[in-house]
């Protein structure tokens, strides 16, 4: 699969995320579209890894995003967690934006090592 339209660029402010769901080659993808402070755009997935709950509906701060159950922070360019209690990363995916239409890869997640 490809980058699939996710939102547009306009439903995203600047600190705040939005979730969406995504067709990936095995099924529904969860996504966050997140603006960091910078007014850069990230998708991550929206399940934190530690607690199961939508990141979505943490606040960012800079170029991370809280979980609001439990307090996990997360890398929005990486995915690895950066405060406990979440040691597992999130996935990342590819985000490109044509015009005003924000499109994401959910079958390519970005790969740290």
């Amino acid at each position: 699969m490809t980058a699939q339209h996710a939102c547009m660029t306009t439903d995203v402010q600047p600190s705040s995320a939005l979730r969406v769901e995504l067709e990936g080659a095995s099924g529904p993808v969860e996504v966050a579209i997140v603006r960091d402070a910078d007014g850069e755009l990230h998708a991550i997935s929206d399940v934190c890894s530690h607690g199961a709950v939508p990141l979505s509906e943490g606040e960012v701060d800079g170029c991370f995003i809280e979980c609001w159950l439990h307090g996990s922070t997360f890398d929005l360019r990486t995915g690895q967690p950066n405060q406990l209690p979440a040691v597992r990363p999130v996935p990342v995916y590819p985000v490109s934006v044509d015009g005003e239409r924000v499109l994401v890869d959910v079958d390519a997640p970005l790969s740290f090592s």
